[in-house]
């Protein structure tokens, strides 16, 4: 049945990922666990329901199998709806043949069908692989005031890694009179965060130019945005304060677990309100042996702690043995640390075990060295680096 909505959102959850190495050789970035009992994209499809949103289309590609099953029909995150809801949205197959999407517009593009059934006033374009909490509503209002065309968000980020993003150079009423992407010598240090609020008139129109241009690469940041700019369309910077984090090499997804274990952390999970959902199986309650000690830690539903554990994120289910000894890592679900075993600044993904007497990692490495032993694992000797499973 027809239901026309004001807004709807198109998250792009189709990227390899292959700077996270190991962690996304047989997964979708945006199903990478994430702060113990999370997903990378439980972040945009909670913030969507946060923000009054909910219909979204979740564009999948690359080894979509286990995001896909995680996603299911959106229940966690209420979008499982007769009238929206959450729609996963492979590439489109023409004939025998599959048309992989070929860059982020693409993708848009190869799904414009499902954004006309609902006729929304509005588009939000979001990125599976940042972890962030956002009202896009406001975001939204802001645009409709602007009466832009095209609202990117954008937030600060050290100058020296500037060069790293799509910057948006500004006048002072927001404005954007140019965009670059990743500039060796950028102008500012206001990045593009790969969030989009699009009148959809204008958005249809630019992804069409777009499409039949044979010299384009189909991104919105190389391709759209600079192509409205050269158009005279009305384009504003949406400035973005909270936490963000983009998490797509090893070190910055290990920093952003243990960000969690600040005091005060900048982006706290345990607050009540705008909450970030997730689709968990139910664990029994965590066990605490008498050897146990645990030190500025988190620890999600079904763990058995018996050895020491520090500054770590400790997954579902997961068993750390006596003696065992993890610190500064991330161990993600249902991993089994054997009696006397070893893990430092390492994150070792799913159904891994690490044998008794083993040393994963090194105790004076740091973000830049971390350590990562891929799912399904069985570490039987000392190891530093990366870990592929056969």
């Amino acid at each position: 049945m027809y239901c026309k909505k004001e807004c709807i959102a198109m998250l792009l959850a189709g990227g390899q990922g292959s700077r996270l190495y190991a962690l996304t050789s047989k997964t979708a970035k945006p199903a990478v666990n994430y702060g113990g009992k999370y997903r990378i994209i439980d972040f945009p499809l909670s913030n969507c329901i946060n923000s009054g949103i909910d219909t979204v289309g979740v564009l999948t590609q690359y080894q979509p199998l286990a995001l896909n099953d995680y996603i299911g029909k959106g229940a966690a995150w209420d979008l499982d709806r007769i009238r929206g809801g959450l729609t996963v949205l492979p590439p489109y197959q023409n004939g025998k043949n599959a048309d992989w999407y070929k860059g982020t517009a693409n993708a848009i593009y190869q799904n414009i069908d499902f954004i006309k059934k609902y006729d929304p006033d509005y588009v939000l374009i979001l990125s599976g692989d940042h972890i962030y909490k956002m009202d896009y509503s406001k975001m939204l209002a802001f645009h409709k005031e602007k009466k832009a065309a095209c609202t990117v968000a954008t937030i600060t980020v050290p100058i020296e890694e500037a060069s790293r993003f799509g910057i948006c150079n500004t006048r002072e009423d927001g404005s954007i009179y140019e965009f670059e992407e990743k500039p060796k010598e950028p102008k500012n240090d206001q990045a593009s965060m790969g969030i989009y609020v699009f009148s959809t008139n204008v958005l249809l129109e630019y992804l069409e130019i777009d499409e039949n241009d044979p010299k384009s690469s189909k991104d919105f940041g190389k391709n759209v945005i600079p192509n409205l700019l050269r158009s005279g369309e009305r384009l504003f910077a949406y400035p973005f304060t909270g936490y963000w984090k983009d998490v797509g090499t090893i070190g910055s997804l290990w920093e952003a677990n243990m960000d969690l274990l600040a005091e005060k952390p900048e982006l706290d999970l345990r607050q009540r309100f705008f909450r970030i959902y997730s689709r968990n199986s139910a664990r029994s309650p965590q066990f605490i042996g008498k050897t146990a000690s645990i030190q500025s830690s988190m620890i999600s539903e079904g763990c058995s702690i018996y050895g020491t554990v520090k500054h770590s994120v400790i997954s579902g289910g997961s068993v750390i043995g006596q003696g065992a000894e993890i610190c500064n890592s991330v161990i993600m679900d249902d991993v089994v640390v054997e009696p006397g075993a070893k893990v430092y600044y390492s994150i070792v993904d799913s159904e891994t075990v690490i044998r008794s007497g083993v040393t994963v990692g090194d105790p004076n490495a740091g973000k830049n060295r971390i350590t990562v032993i891929a799912k399904g694992s069985d570490v039987t000797e000392n190891v530093e680096g990366t870990v592929e499973t056969k």
